[in-house]
Parts: structure tokens; sequence; C-alpha cells
């Protein structure tokens, strides 16, 4: 299913349905389509589903970081006027989720981690992308999901056109530096918020003991697993990982 993008300002995003708000968080190789099933689901449960598209590639290098991705993700906050917010976030977006609640904890309702940064991740493999080799990003694409026919030749592609470009392979580097330097082991410990960790068993990104690392680490967490299932779970199981979700909101009255 497709949604239409509002474009107005600076910000660019989907919002869907009406009620309590969502804000998803898209990964650092990831797109506001990754999160379809959560949008269709949600938005017709009494959610208010917001997904904005995160400025990777056109802030200035120097700044192309989490902590100013998080300020990008406070002003589109302040500008569609919302509190008491559910974070629902993917790798990266996991990550600068976990980076906004630090600092903004009183206006988070609760939190939702899956295949999270923050901790640790194995970006891409043990290497960056090799340019101009297909072959390379079409099998590192693949290994970011147990179902390998979940990467679209769309998708291989994608990927292929972003580590060609100069400019947003420097803005990706820069970002995954800095995803290292911003780990959050020592600060998700005073995050005393409800949050859903929904894990892929056969992550390979963020393997399975970076789940229960956070479920450790993290005050007032709940963790569930979905087998058969990698980096995106949303992606790879919509169905199962709404139900997850579903019934955790339930369970806590959020």
């Amino acid at each position: 299913m497709s949604y239409t993008l509002k474009k107005e300002g600076k910000f660019n995003y989907i919002e869907e349905g009406e009620g309590q708000p969502i804000i998803v968080l898209h990964g650092l190789m990831g797109a506001l389509s990754n999160f379809d099933g959560i949008t269709s689901h949600f938005s017709k449960k009494g959610y208010k589903v917001l997904i904005p598209e995160m400025p990777l590639y056109t802030l200035p290098i120097i700044k192309t970081n989490v902590k100013n991705i998080s300020k990008f993700i406070q002003e589109f906050i302040n500008y569609k006027e919302i509190d008491n917010i559910i974070f629902i976030g993917n790798s990266l977006g996991g990550h600068v989720s976990l980076y906004f609640a630090k600092h903004n904890l009183k206006k988070i309702k609760a939190l939702v981690l899956t295949g999270s940064s923050g901790l640790y991740e194995k970006s891409m493999g043990d290497s960056y992308p090799k340019r101009g080799d297909y072959q390379y990003i079409k099998e590192k694409t693949e290994a970011v999901f147990y179902n390998k026919n979940i990467a679209t030749k769309e998708m291989v592609d994608d990927l292929f056109e972003l580590v060609n470009d100069r400019s947003k392979v420097i803005r990706t580097l820069s970002m995954a530096r800095s995803a290292i330097r911003h780990n959050m082991a020592e600060d998700i410990p005073n995050m005393d918020v409800p949050t859903c960790i929904i894990w892929g068993k056969q992550d390979e990104v963020t393997p399975p003991e970076v789940a229960d690392d956070f479920h450790r680490l993290l005050p007032d967490s709940d963790l569930f697993w979905i087998d058969k299932c990698g980096h995106a779970p949303m992606m790879e199981h919509p169905d199962e990982f709404n139900a997850i979700l579903s019934n955790w909101f339930d369970k806590r009255k959020i």
C-alpha cells in the first residue's frame, strides 16, 4: 500500500489515522515504505502514525550524526504540536529514539525497539559495501533478511545507487561513526519508560544478544522474539509484529 508523502517546509512525512501519536523512525538504509504494515494496521486502531523522512543525506557532513537527527525529530514534533509520544524505531531509528528519550523522557509514553542500534550493530557486514560491485551489494542487502526474497531488485538498485554516490557515502559513514560514538549503554538504565523490544531471532546486523542487553539494561522492558526473521521484523513478518505490539499496547494500556 502506498501513502501520500506530505511536504511542508523542511519536513517530508507520512501521516495516517487519528488518535494517540506514534512516530516511526527508519534506519540508515531504510525507507518510509518499510513500515506499510505498521501504518495500515495502527492507523485504523485509534493511533495517528507519523513517519518523518530523516535528513540523512541533506545535512552538512559535520552535522550528520545522531545528535542532529534527534534535534530534527524534536523540530518535527514541535511543528506537529504533539506530545505523549510512542516511538517505533528500527535500526538507526531506534538509536535516534533512544537519544531523544535521554533528553526528553517526559515527552515519551512508550518506546518500541526492533533491530535497534545504540549498543552494537554490524553495519552491512565486516566492511562498507564495495562501490561498483552489484553482486556484493545484492548479497549484503539479502543478509539483512532471513527470507532473501524480501530484498527486491528495487531495494538492491537503491543501495547500489547510494554506494556509488560519493556525497551519500560520506554521510553514511559519518552517521555510522556517530552511532558508534553515541553508545547508549550508560544512559538507558535511567530510561524508566515502557519499552517493547521485538527482535528477529536470525538478525545478523544487531544479533540476538543485543536484544538481550537492551532488555537487561532498560528498567521497564519486555522482549519478544520472531523466528525465521532478520533485521527488519516489521517487513518480514508484519502480521506477527503487529499482533505482538497490539497485545503489548493492550496489556500496558497504551
